[in-house]
């Protein structure tokens, strides 16, 4: 029992011993890095991203200054190319502070058990140092810099294309502003940045971008102005004004005020005038007789009031309008068909001496008539015009006469059909030709009371020669007549032709006996005709 006891005694002393001994050896090593660690960066620790792990601050200071020897910055423009300055290249270097030493005994060395196995990463006050001069050289030398890389930026615009106009969006280009980004180098080469990427700020901007308040407000009143469609009723034919006839209208100033070029458009009413006014023309004419004549002048036909017209357009333009509707007319005539006289006229033929009464296609009168006096320069105008007005009774003066009848009915002015008791009922042949009227076309007091009744103010008058006459009567001058003879212009074609012919034998080279013309207009002789 004692022995046991011994033994116990024994083993409890030597386990008492071994724990002391870890004891003092665990103490030791505690002791010995707690004492370590105060000048000694813990394990697991980077400065910068550099690891100093157990370094001293002055063995971590030479890293650190190791590590930016190697020092790049890359940058990135707007197009994606890059460019890059080296830290060699500007003397960049790194000084140490003191900074390192601080971050050691701020790390309570003595704390260590608990703090080796973490990653720690701190950072520090580097004093960097480099050149100026170095690095403004660099700047100055960056391809990014270049004038003929650099493309400066345009303003967003309206222009005319093919689908009408449209707002050209701005060109931002990428012309730097060379001090901003001297500025933003030398900051990122301070604070030891690796690369960034040139924002829109070192860059020139446009002034004016493509939701400009003044450039949108213009396309909108372009657009206003395009929505509109005037559709003009020809009866046969249309015409159209929409988008792609009012573009050519539209001028848009420095300050992207929308007017409108009046000339252009005037000069579109005009175009319709020319095309569609009918006053005047020359046409076809199928009479009683059952054969066709050509007749011009006259008063009747199609006329386009063009300044009201123009003023209409523009302001249904202005309002976006959306209609059909005929132009606005000065004068108008019975049909807009190519026949534009239609089925109701009176049909006059001074050569035969009669005169025809249509209504709806359909004969109401046929009578002989007396018409202006040739032989005194009193003919009666020929042409196509309607009835003025109808008048009864009414009193027909002239320089050296006053006549009473019973009805009147005026077309070409003061030329006009009326009963004529004068007559003693004797019309038709060729009393005209010595002794018929001032102009004016006699019909009997039956004749004249038949028309009177029946035909309408504005109904067509087509009268016509088929025989060459010439017209010098004031009023058939005024009335465009198709025959009027305008005595000063053929004595000026005579005249012409009498010069064109003496300076055309001027240059025709004389011909004596035994010459001939050649083919280049010289003189030449006859060659002889060889011995048989």
């Amino acid at each position: 029992m004692v022995r046991r006891k011994k033994k116990a005694g024994v083993l409890r002393r030597s386990l008492l011993s071994a724990f002391a001994v870890i004891a003092f050896l665990v103490l030791g090593i505690y002791i010995f890095f707690g004492i370590y660690f105060r000048n000694h960066f813990f394990y697991q620790t980077n400065i910068e991203d550099v690891n100093v792990s157990g370094m001293t601050a002055e063995d971590a200071a030479e890293e650190l200054r190791s590590e930016v020897k190697d020092y790049l910055l890359t940058m990135y423009d707007r197009n994606g190319n890059s460019y890059q300055i080296l830290g060699a290249s500007i003397d960049y270097d790194y000084q140490p502070t003191g900074e390192e030493e601080k971050l050691i005994n701020e790390q309570k060395s003595f704390l260590w058990p608990g703090k080796i196995t973490k990653d720690k990463k701190l950072d520090v006050d580097k004093s960097i140092t480099y050149d100026d001069a170095l690095l403004q050289e660099e700047i100055n030398d960056l391809g990014c810099l270049k004038e003929d890389y650099m493309k400066k930026p345009t303003d967003a615009f309206i222009q005319m294309t093919d689908n009408g106009y449209e707002i050209v969006p701005e060109d931002q280009g990428n012309y730097l502003i060379k001090d901003k980004l001297a500025a933003r180098v030398k900051a990122a080469v301070d604070a030891g940045e690796t690369e960034f990427t040139f924002t829109d700020d070192l860059y020139e901007k446009p002034e004016v971008t493509s939701d400009d308040e003044v450039l949108t407000a213009c396309m909108d009143k372009i657009q206003s102005y395009f929505g509109a469609e005037i559709t003009y009723d020809f009866g046969e034919d249309k015409e159209v004004v929409d988008k792609s006839v009012i573009s050519s209208w539209i001028t848009i100033d420095e300050n992207y005020n929308v007017t409108f070029d009046e000339d252009k458009a005037a000069s579109y009413v005009q175009s319709l005038a020319s095309k569609y006014n009918t006053y005047g023309d020359e046409r076809e004419f199928k009479t009683s007789k059952g054969d066709t004549v050509t007749i011009g002048g006259g008063d009747y036909g199609w006329v386009i009031d063009k300044e009201a017209e123009l003023e209409q357009l523009l302001q249904e333009v202005k309002n976006g309008d959306v209609k059909t509707r005929e132009p606005v007319y000065s004068q108008t005539a019975v049909s807009r068909s190519k026949n534009d006289i239609g089925d109701t006229y009176i049909e006059i033929d001074y050569t035969n001496q009669h005169l025809w009464y249509y209504e709806k296609g359909e004969l109401k009168l046929d009578t002989d008539i007396v018409s202006g006096n040739i032989s005194r320069g009193n003919g009666s105008p020929d042409g196509i015009f309607k009835i003025v007005y109808k008048k009864s009774p009414a009193v027909l003066k002239g320089e050296d006469y006053a006549s009473d009848v019973t009805y009147f009915m005026p077309f070409a002015y003061n030329v006009g059909i009326h009963d004529a008791p004068w007559r003693h009922g004797k019309f038709g042949g060729t009393i005209y030709k010595t002794s018929g009227s001032h102009g004016c076309i006699n019909v009997s007091e039956d004749a004249a009371t038949t028309l009177y009744k029946i035909v309408e103010v504005d109904t067509p008058v087509v009268a016509y020669y088929r025989e060459k006459v010439k017209l010098t009567a004031e009023n058939t001058k005024i009335s465009n007549a198709y025959s009027y003879y305008d005595e000063a212009k053929e004595k000026a074609k005579e005249e012409a032709a009498k010069k064109a012919e003496a300076e055309n034998a001027a240059n025709t080279p004389q011909v004596n006996e035994g010459e001939r013309i050649a083919e280049d207009g010289s003189v030449e002789a006859v060659p002889a005709i060889p011995e048989q």
